[in-house]
């Protein structure tokens, strides 16, 4: 530990529109046989937790930003949301 900070991130990760969601597709053609014939634009997404150590909630932020653009999701054919909470020190 650094003793700064600690910041819990969240962020919600789904394809963007127009993109195709092949698994989304597939529940929702496989709910009717289940008896949910109610059903209709089933999308599937990702979220992700994640925890760390930051001198501020706007460089947690920054950095979680910058890791959606690296490596969490797709931004070619993906959005994604991003949320910053300072977490509660002990």
């Amino acid at each position: 530990m650094t003793g700064m900070p600690s910041y819990e991130a969240h962020i919600d990760i789904s394809h963007l529109p127009g993109v195709a969601d092949p698994a989304g597709s597939t529940v929702e053609r496989a709910l009717p046989a289940l008896g949910y014939d109610n059903v209709s634009g089933l999308k599937i997404a990702r979220s992700i937790k994640l925890v760390l150590e930051c001198a501020s909630e706007a460089e947690a932020k920054r950095q979680v930003t910058e890791m959606c653009e690296r490596i969490l999701a797709n931004p070619v054919i993906e959005n994604y949301a991003v949320s910053v909470t300072e977490l509660a020190r002990p």
